[in-house]
């Protein structure tokens, strides 16, 4: 942890968890892309202890949701990393209105598959109409196909090899996630 005697007073602040030192830094006109020793910001230090109030109130001041220090992580990606929930909601929410509606950050994890007995997939009425296929392979009991997060299914737990279905239709989509209950995890999905 970087020297406190050298970290400026709004870093200095969200540290300590001192929401009241913080309001007064920003009423006294700190500076939000201030960082301390350690390459952090205020914003890095809030997401870090997951201080949704000292969150919100710096991101009221104008602070960046996607600012980066050394370490390449934006304080969503602190905030998901220290398992605080309700602090990267914030965050997330914030980089994306920032970001605006058609530059959204990818918040799935891909590539993903999800490993399916044929059976399964089978119950998909137009199942039959995906092409030639080795029937004796496809047939089998323990045979599993994967599904990827793009709706493909392949042989191979690699994308794109081996492709045994691949008419993605809104049909098929609908299939996917109502009777398959398939989707790619969130972000917020693999924090424990």
């Amino acid at each position: 942890m970087g020297d406190s005697a050298t970290a400026p007073a709004l870093v200095e602040a969200a540290r300590n968890g001192d929401l009241a030192a913080l309001h007064a830094a920003l009423a006294a006109g700190a500076d939000l892309t201030a960082r301390d020793d350690d390459d952090w910001s205020a914003l890095d230090r809030a997401a870090g202890r997951g201080d949704v109030a000292a969150v919100r109130a710096l991101l009221a001041a104008g602070a960046d949701p996607g600012a980066v220090g050394r370490e390449a992580r934006t304080p969503y990606e602190i905030a998901l990393a220290a398992g605080h929930l309700d602090a990267a909601r914030e965050l997330r929410a914030a980089e994306d209105a920032a970001s605006g509606p058609a530059a959204a950050p990818r918040r799935t994890w891909e590539p993903y598959c999800r490993a399916y007995p044929v059976a399964e997939l089978a119950r998909y009425p137009r199942w039959e109409e995906r092409g030639e296929s080795d029937e004796e392979e496809d047939g089998a009991a323990s045979t599993v196909f994967y599904l990827h997060h793009d709706l493909i299914v392949t042989r191979s737990i690699w994308h794109g090899e081996d492709v045994v279905f691949d008419a993605v239709t809104p049909e098929w989509e609908r299939f996917c996630r109502d009777d398959l209950a398939f989707a790619a995890p969130d972000d917020f999905d693999l924090v424990p």
